[in-house]
This record gives C-alpha cells, sequence and structure tokens, in this order.
C-alpha cells in the first residue's frame, strides 16, 4: 500500500511521520513545493508521483485546499483514496464533490483532531474524526479501521455537525489563545493550575501558523455566530462586574 501526504508544512511533516510509524505495511511517500526534513521512514517524491499513490492525504492550508483540488484533479490515481486533513469540514468536503469524480476515485473528509504538541506522546486515544461524503461504504469503513489500528478514538460525523461542535472548541480554543497572547500574559510565581492551563493553551494555539487561525475563522460557517456569542458574554459578565463596583463604591 503506497501513502501519500500533498503538504510538508508543520502538520503535514508531522502527518506523514505518524503515518510511517503507525502503518507498519505502508509505503509513505510525500510532496511539497518547498524543501521540509523528512520524517524518519518517508521518502519524497514528485507530485506525478504523489499523485499516483493508493491513498493521498491533503495536508495543505484550507485556503489553498480548492485551488489545489482545480490544479491536480485529473491526475490523480483512478481508484486512489483521497482525503483531506483541513480543521473544518463542510467546505473541504463541498471542493473534494466538485473537482474530483466519485466514479473514479473514493472520498472522506477527515480531521485528525491533534497535531505535534498534543501527540508528542503518541497518538493513543486520540480523536479522529472521518465525515463520509457520499454515506459509508466498504472504502470508508476500510479506512475507519485503519485509523483504529492506530488506537484513536475515531467518531464519524457529517461535515456539518462537525463544524457545528468545532466552533465552539476548536474555534473558541484558538481565538482565547491567540487573545491571551495579545493581552501579554505571561508566567508567573503564583500562577495557578488553572492559569497555566491557559499558558498551555496560548503557547500550544500560537505555534501554529497565523494561517491556520484565520482559516479555522474564515471556513467555518459557524465560527462568525460564535464569535459575537463569545463578544455578547464578555460584555455581559464586565457589564455585571461594572454594576457591582458602583453599588460597592456609592
Amino acid at each position: 500500500m503506497r501513502i501519500g501526504v500533498y503538504g510538508l508544512g508543520r502538520f503535514g511533516s508531522f502527518w506523514a511521520g505518524a503515518i510511517a510509524e503507525n502503518a507498519s505495511d505502508a509505503e509513505v511517500f510525500a510532496y511539497s513545493r518547498n524543501e521540509h526534513p523528512l520524517p524518519k521512514n518517508v521518502k519524497f517524491v514528485s507530485e506525478d508521483e504523489l499523485l499516483n499513490c493508493d491513498i493521498i492525504f491533503f495536508c495543505v492550508a484550507i485556503s489553498s485546499f480548492e485551488s489545489v483540488l482545480e490544479r491536480v484533479a485529473g491526475r490523480i490515481k483512478k481508484g486512489a483514496i483521497v482525503m483531506d486533513t483541513c480543521s473544518v469540514k463542510t467546505y473541504p468536503a463541498r471542493w473534494m464533490k466538485k473537482y474530483l469524480k466519485e466514479d473514479e476515485v473514493s472520498l472522506i473528509a477527515t480531521h485528525p483532531m491533534f497535531g505535534p504538541d498534543s501527540a508528542k506522546n503518541g497518538v493513543k486515544g486520540l480523536p479522529m474524526v472521518l465525515c463520509p461524503i457520499e454515506g459509508e461504504d466498504e472504502v470508508f469503513n476500510k479506512m475507519k479501521s485503519f485509523f483504529e489500528s492506530w488506537k484513536l478514538n475515531v467518531i464519524v460525523m457529517s461535515p456539518e455537525e462537525h463544524d457545528k461542535q468545532a466552533a465552539y472548541s476548536q474555534g473558541v480554543t484558538h481565538l482565547i489563545g491567540r487573545t491571551l497572547k495579545k493581552l501579554g500574559i505571561e508566567s508567573t510565581l503564583i500562577g495557578t493550575k488553572g492559569f497555566n492551563s491557559l499558558l498551555v493553551i496560548m503557547e500550544q494555539t500560537c505555534n501554529d501558523p497565523m494561517q491556520l487561525f484565520y482559516d479555522l475563522q474564515r471556513y467555518n460557517p459557524y465560527t462568525r455566530t460564535m464569535r459575537k456569542k463569545l463578544s455578547n458574554a464578555f460584555s455581559y459578565v464586565d457589564g455585571q462586574v461594572e454594576a457591582v463596583e458602583e453599588l460597592e463604591f456609592e
């Protein structure tokens, strides 16, 4: 089995290494426009060679995924299993259906809910979302079993349900992390466990490219509503504090 990873950014490099580590019966190949250090047991190949793999993971920025698909669609090997790894699912699933012929390749939208920081001690037990694009079938169940063999916690849901939940989990987490970074909080001698947990959130989210943060907010159909609700909630709590202070100091 030949598995290809298209894109060797921070996540793509991690993902190629994770496949090589957990899929012992697979040959793992990678392609990227720019030079990157290769993970152990991963071979760098040309774009055409990568697109000739049996299983192809696209690990590119959400904002560039559609243009990449449009450009390479006609060169993907017939019979290949094609998956994205984007952190949002509604738009990538639509793009794959738009540019790839489902009678020629199998399509699955995926989201590994972890990365280089959260999986530094291994992937066992971590959540992996699979979204069937045209209903579950033999290929989908094959890939579900493939990821379960890694001891991942495989979760099946629709792209829309994923994005609804992610807006209030991942979207909020990255928004808070970037806000705390802008606030300039730092470790302190009297920091509590709760405060130190906030520092971990800030560090993990800010280790990711800024482009990922923007893409999470722009390409999830539900994050705009989340941000508005979060802003309203902050204003409400702040207003409560202001009201109490006014009463106490009258």
